[in-house]
C-alpha cells in the first residue's frame, strides 16, 4: 500500500496554513478519485498535517464544521513504518516444523512470526533456523555411513518438532514511528537479519529484514503557505517535495523533480486553494468553504491588509456565498475567537504565529498577534518584552519584532529587543520606548515588514 502523501504548513502554523492544508488535502482527494475512476487504478491518499499547535481560531472553525483538527506532525525522515512489511504471516507455538516449512514455501518467505494462545507476540523462526537443525544433524553422520539409518530417523522426526522448541526470541523490536536510520544500524548490529514491529498491545505489526532497508524511502509531501526549508517540516532534504501551494516570496526549497509550483501576489493561501476548486471544476462543501474563508479573512486582516487582492475580494464573497455567512461579519467572530489577551500565556502571544528571516549572517524573527483590543495586550508589555529577549538569547536572533496588530484601528504597534538599529533605519522610527511604535496602516507582517527589512 502507497504511504499518504502529507499536506502541511510551516512551523508555528497560523490559520491560512492549517486551513489551507485541510482545504487541499479535500480538494486532492477528490481529485484522486476522479483520476481513479478513469485509470482503475486504487487512489492515492492525502493527509493534511501541521507542525505546531492549533490556532484557537483554527480550532474553533473546524470543530464548528466537523472538521478533525490535522495531527502533528514531527518530521519527515523515512520511518520505520515506510519499510516494514505489515501483517506478517503468523504460526502459533504449537504448530510443527513441517507446518513452518510448508508455510515458508508457500509465501515464498523467510521467516515466520511465532505467535502466543493469544495471538500475541513471541518471537521468530527463520528457514535458517530450520536449515541449521537439519545440518547440525547430518553433522552427526559417521564417515563410514554406519549410523545413517540412525540420523535418517533423526531428520524424520524433527518434522514433528515443535515450533517453540526453535524459536528465537531475542528478537530487535522497532517502533513504527522510529527513525529509519537508526533503525538500520541497530538492525546491521543484531545476530538475526530480521526484526519485528509491535504494537502496544504485544501483536506483531510488521516485519523488517535487512533486504527492506537496503534502499531508503523518501516521503512525499506538498508544502502549503511556506517555500523555505528554516520554516519547513524536519527532515524535508530527504523527502520528495511534489507540489507547493503558497503566496510569499520565493525561498530555498529545492526538488528533485519538476513540480506544480502554485506561487500568486494574493493575500491568503486559501485563496489560491479555493481558486483551484474553481479552475479543476470540484464543489466546495460547505463545511470547507467556511474554513477557507476564516483563512482568507485572518490573512489579509478581514481584507484591510495592503495584501489584499480583488482575488481575495472575489473568492471570499464566493466562499461566503457557500458558508451562508456574511464575510466580514465570520471574519470579525473569527478573530474574536482566539480568547482574552489578558490571560493567553505568553508564549502563545508572542510566538504563535512568528517566523524567522534570513538577514545576511544573521537571522531575525518577525511575530504577529492580530487584536481588536490592543490596550489589554499592551498592559502585558514587561513580560512580553522579557518573553523577547529570551527568545533572542536562546535562539541568538539579531532581533526580534513584535507587531500587535489593532484590527479595528488598522495599525500595529512595534516592540523590539535586540539590535533596533535595523528597525529604526528601515522605517525612520526610534522603536526604543515603553510601550512601543504606533505604525498606522501596518498590517502586513509580508509585505509591509519583512520585505522592506529584508530588502533594506
Amino acid at each position: 500500500m502507497t504511504a499518504p502523501i502529507v499536506i502541511v504548513g510551516h512551523r508555528n502554523p497560523d490559520n491560512d496554513s492549517i486551513s489551507a492544508a485541510v482545504g487541499y488535502a479535500y480538494l486532492k482527494n477528490e481529485l484522486a478519485k476522479r483520476e481513479a475512476e478513469r485509470s482503475g487504478k486504487a487512489p492515492a491518499e492525502y493527509v493534511p498535517m501541521r507542525l505546531g499547535p492549533m490556532p484557537p481560531e483554527s480550532a474553533w472553525v473546524l470543530e464548528e464544521n466537523g472538521i478533525a483538527a490535522p495531527a502533528i506532525l514531527s518530521h519527515i525522515h523515512a520511518r520505520v513504518l515506510d519499510v516494514m512489511t505489515p501483517n506478517p504471516i503468523s504460526i502459533p507455538r504449537t504448530a510443527t516444523l513441517l507446518e513452518a516449512g510448508r508455510l515458508l514455501r508457500k509465501h515464498n518467505i523467510r521467516s515466520l512470526v511465532v505467535v502466543n494462545d493469544d495471538e500475541t507476540y513471541h518471537g521468530l523462526i527463520t528457514t535458517r533456523m530450520i536449515a541449521e537443525r537439519y545440518i547440525s544433524a547430518t553433522d552427526a553422520l559417521e564417515d563410514d555411513g554406519s549410523n545413517s539409518m540412525a540420523v535418517a530417523g533423526d531428520l524424520i522426526a524433527s518434522l514433528g518438532q515443535k515450533v517453540d522448541e526453535m524459536t528465537e526470541t531475542d528478537v530487535l523490536v522497532l517502533d513504527k514511528e522510529g527513525l529509519l536510520n537508526e533503525a538500520v544500524e541497530d538492525l546491521m548490529a543484531s545476530a538475526l537479519r530480521e526484526a519485528v514491529v509491535l504494537d502496544d498491545d504485544g501483536y506483531c505489526i510488521g516485519i523488517v529484514t535487512r533486504s527492506d532497508v537496503a534502499t531508503r524511502p523518501r516521503r512525499k509531501a506538498i508544502l502549503v503557505d511556506h517555500n523555505e526549508t528554516r520554516q519547513a517540516v524536519h527532515g524535508i532534504e530527504e523527502a520528495d517535495v511534489v507540489e507547493i501551494v503558497d503566496h510569499h516570496r520565493i525561498g530555498d526549497v529545492s526538488t528533485t523533480n519538476p513540480i506544480q509550483f502554485l506561487n500568486l501576489p494574493v493575500g491568503s493561501t486559501a485563496t489560491i486553494v479555493a481558486m483551484e476548486f474553481e479552475r479543476h471544476g470540484v464543489e466546495i462543501p460547505k463545511s470547507i468553504a467556511a474554513v477557507l474563508l476564516s483563512a482568507v479573512m485572518t490573512d489579509t486582516v478581514i481584507l484591510k491588509s495592503p495584501t489584499a487582492t480583488h482575488f481575495d475580494r472575489e473568492q471570499a464573497e464566493r466562499l461566503g456565498a457557500l458558508a451562508g455567512v456574511d464575510p466580514t461579519d465570520f471574519g470579525l467572530a473569527v478573530f474574536k475567537c482566539r480568547g482574552g489577551e489578558d490571560d493567553l500565556p505568553v508564549d502563545k502571544l508572542v510566538g504563535a504565529d512568528s517566523k524567522e528571516f534570513q538577514l545576511g549572517d544573521s537571522t531575525v524573527l518577525i511575530a504577529q498577534h492580530e487584536t481588536v483590543d490592543l490596550p489589554a495586550v499592551m498592559e502585558r508589555e514587561d513580560e512580553i518584552r522579557a518573553y523577547m529577549r529570551r527568545l533572542k538569547d536562546d535562539n541568538k536572533y539579531e532581533f526580534v519584532l513584535f507587531m500587535v496588530t489593532d484590527i479595528m484601528a488598522e495599525g500595529s504597534q512595534f516592540l523590539c529587543e535586540g539590535n533596533r538599529r535595523i528597525v529604526d533605519r528601515v522605517f525612520n522610527i526610534k522603536c526604543t520606548g515603553v510601550g512601543g511604535t504606533w505604525m498606522p496602516g501596518i498590517l502586513s507582517r509580508k509585505k509591509q515588514v519583512a520585505a522592506r527589512i529584508l530588502g533594506s
